[in-house]
């Protein structure tokens, strides 16, 4: 058997909702392996059905609890749901997966539910980019229901999150860090906010913080609606559920989540060019003495580092 017809097969798995072949498809576009990307490419066509939900806030906030009582709720619906649980900063190709297995425990036999960790840099040098590639394929494998979990406001999470049709914040009562990043405009104003461990005395003041950050916000046609839960317990997870059901119902009356995919999908391939340009860029320019040359001169402060780009594109675009 060729290597075509092996990439065939393992596409037919994957969209027959194959376990197996979507743990392989995504090892394959987190290692940057052509393979991967043929296999994006051929099961593009057969992505955008799944309800892509971003969760986001500090460690500790209880976003994996969270989720798995999420997750429990939507298999009780019959539908299937796939995790993607970005940790940037674990040192470990799966870094996290140990954490995922304790946290989602009741849900790893489930064949219904797909559970994958990504905390290398993935396709590209990006760890958006392979996320995003993940999610796709996830998407593929007929996952009607995608949670991608992120840890903090960095630029790879928030990367990542711009991708999600909901994006959700999560917080919990007594820490300030996630409401002064609202305040200070570092992230956008989320769709739902979760205030989780809601039996925290400090509860009712976060949420009349958060009010007030609202409030400031630009008015959109969508209400920010804030949901108190005890994930732990599942109190306030029906909630949730159904505030996430208001909002895709919402943006697709609007005719938002189109316009919304349209500009995550422009941003995707911008990424994808800028990414493949530099490193083109950088094996051209390792061995290039002028190169050299004009580092020397920005070293010494005799350049600018602006006038050094520019020198250095006029070179290649002449």
């Amino acid at each position: 058997m060729g290597p075509a017809s092996t990439q065939d097969s393992l596409a037919e798995r994957l969209l027959a909702g194959d376990k197996r072949a979507l743990a392989r498809a995504i090892t394959l576009v987190e290692s940057d392996d052509p393979a991967g990307w043929e296999l994006v490419r051929e099961v593009f066509p057969h992505t955008g059905r799944a309800a892509i939900v971003g969760l986001t806030g500090a460690p500790g906030s209880g976003k994996s609890t969270l989720i798995g009582a999420l997750t429990k709720l939507r298999r009780a619906q019959g539908r299937e749901v796939a995790v993607l649980s970005i940790d940037p900063s674990s040192p470990f190709t799966h870094g996290a997966l140990l954490g995922d297995r304790i946290r989602l425990t009741d849900h790893f036999l489930d064949p219904g539910v797909f559970i994958r960790s990504m905390a290398n840099r993935g396709a590209l040098g990006g760890l958006s980019e392979a996320a995003l590639q993940a999610a796709l394929l996830m998407d593929a494998a007929g996952k009607q229901d995608v949670w991608l979990e992120t840890v903090g406001v960095g630029q790879a999470e928030i990367d990542v999150i711009d991708h999600a049709d909901t994006v959700v914040l999560v917080l919990m009562p007594g820490s300030g860090d996630s409401i002064q990043a609202l305040k200070a405009g570092i992230m956008e104003i989320p769709d739902i906010i979760v205030v989780n461990k809601a039996d925290h005395p400090l509860t009712d003041t976060m949420i009349r913080e958060i009010r007030g950050v609202l409030s400031l916000a630009p008015q959109r046609g969508w209400r920010v609606p804030i949901v108190k839960t005890e994930a732990l317990r599942g109190e306030g997870v029906e909630e949730l559920i159904g505030k996430l059901d208001e909002h895709r119902a919402f943006i697709e009356a609007e005719g938002t989540l189109s316009e919304r995919r349209r500009r995550n999908l422009e941003a995707e391939v911008l990424a994808i060019c800028t990414a493949r340009l530099r490193r083109d860029l950088e094996a051209r320019l390792a061995d290039d003495a002028s190169f050299a040359g004009l580092l020397d001169e920005v070293v010494a402060r005799r350049l600018d580092p602006a006038s050094a780009a520019t020198r250095i594109l006029e070179r290649f675009e002449s």
